[in-house]
């Protein structure tokens, strides 16, 4: 196999979707910041209600 057609369409389908959409950036798969903060204090206000929830079971 040579490594210079490794980036050619092998049909007109394949080469449509590569310029029409391209390939997803390595970089571009994080989400907005305000969406990720709001996931932090979603997820970790749930872990903490459930550790909370479990110490008072236990000691109360």
């Amino acid at each position: 196999m040579s490594s210079n057609n490794d980036d050619k369409p092998f049909n007109d389908a394949i080469e449509h979707q590569q310029k029409n959409e391209g390939y997803p950036k390595p970089s571009e798969g994080k989400l907005p910041l305000p969406i990720r903060l709001s996931g932090y204090f979603l997820f970790g206000g749930i872990v903490l209600m459930i550790l909370l929830g479990l110490l008072g079971n236990i000691l109360f």
